[in-house]
């Protein structure tokens, strides 16, 4: 039986390597953003999920089995973060109201679940690692518990499942979205082979000797699909990692040899990458004219606060999936190659040289 989906984000890191996936897997496949980027195979839907009445033009024609919401707009507060993605949730699900089609509901937050939004982010009482469902929430705002909350909602009155996925760090290509290390780290890597910068780990100590863990986007779109069609899954949390822990002081140097770099030493002093790269646009627009690259606006791919703010936690972070394992969800993906089939797929691109 061909099933629909609608992806919503779709031209984000998550959103895209969902699309895919489902793709694959012989669904119909619906990608709404507010500027759809052409995939193969998936259909676009143009909307901005702020503006209510749009929204539902937008979705009027859809009959999708199932959602996957895999987007967020940053606001400057989290009260405005609340307001604003807690408005889009209840706009797309009240959109998606009328047909009465949606089965599923799967709704990607992630780990800031259990360390705080980015005004408290890693502050106060946090939750012992490794990090498990059961924790339940902080006693804090955060516009995750606030899209959750939406969800739940909605579930309740339309009678369909849900599932909420929290993956840790996802490594994806997508350009111009707001959360992206791997493609950080790739420009990141190219401006210190361009200039003999040392190739510096920009992080705390923590990070630098402690365990942690990262998610593929694949390995998230393939925790989607799972719990869209497992019953078991159903109206469930799930942590979602790609199944290994390393050190970054591992990690450093595989990134380091995939450039033809020498991983610089690292004496515990932090030195943010959104420091390092403030003055590199013009540099970047530089390399890309001369590489013919096909993004010159390091804007749209570098995102170096996000990154500083993974990379500079001074705690350990490492989640547990025992809850997807016991159901049956037993995919893996090695950390280290997920980062080297991004970077190839960047160079394959012309994103990086």
């Amino acid at each position: 039986m061909t099933r629909t989906a609608l992806v919503v984000g779709s031209s984000g890191i998550v959103g895209s390597a969902t699309a895919a996936f489902l793709l694959e897997n012989g669904w119909t496949v619906h990608g709404l953003a507010r500027r759809p980027v052409e995939h193969p195979g998936v259909i676009p839907v143009a909307a901005d999920l702020q503006d209510t009445a749009a929204t539902a033009a937008a979705l009027r024609d859809l009959n999708p089995d199932a959602a996957f919401i895999t987007t967020w707009l940053r606001q400057d507060t989290e009260a405005e973060n609340i307001r604003v993605n807690a408005a889009m949730v209840r706009n797309l699900l009240d959109g998606l109201r009328p047909t009465g089609t949606v089965r599923h509901v799967a709704l990607v937050t992630g780990l800031k679940h259990y360390l705080g939004p980015f005004e408290a982010y890693g502050k106060g009482t946090l939750p012992q690692t490794p990090f498990r469902e059961s924790q339940g929430r902080l006693d804090v705002a955060n516009f995750y518990y606030a899209q959750e909350d939406e969800v739940f909602a909605a579930a309740r009155r339309d009678g369909f499942a849900w599932s909420v996925h929290r993956p840790h760090t996802v490594i994806g290509k997508a350009v111009g979205n707001a959360m992206n290390m791997g493609t950080t780290l790739a420009v990141y890597a190219t401006l210190c082979r361009e200039t003999g910068r040392p190739f510096r780990f920009p992080g705390s100590a923590a990070q630098w000797n402690g365990l942690t863990d990262m998610t593929d986007a694949r390995q998230l779109a393939r925790q989607l699909l799972w719990a869209a069609t497992t019953p078991a899954a159903a109206n469930e949390d799930f942590n979602i990692v790609n199944g290994d822990v390393f050190r970054w002081n591992w990690m450093w140097g595989r990134i380091a040899d995939w450039f033809g770099l020498e991983s610089a030493p690292f004496d515990g002093t932090v030195l943010p990458l959104e420091e390092q790269m403030k003055d590199d646009a013009p540099l970047w627009r530089r390399i890309a004219e001369r590489e013919g690259l096909a993004e010159p606006d390091l804007s749209r791919l570098a995102s170096p606060w996000h990154t500083d703010a993974d990379l500079g936690r001074p705690i350990e972070v490492v989640t547990d999936m025992s809850k997807s394992r016991r159901l049956g969800f037993t995919a893996y993906q090695a950390t280290d190659e997920a980062f080297f089939d991004l970077f190839a797929r960047l160079r394959a691109d012309r994103l990086i040289p």
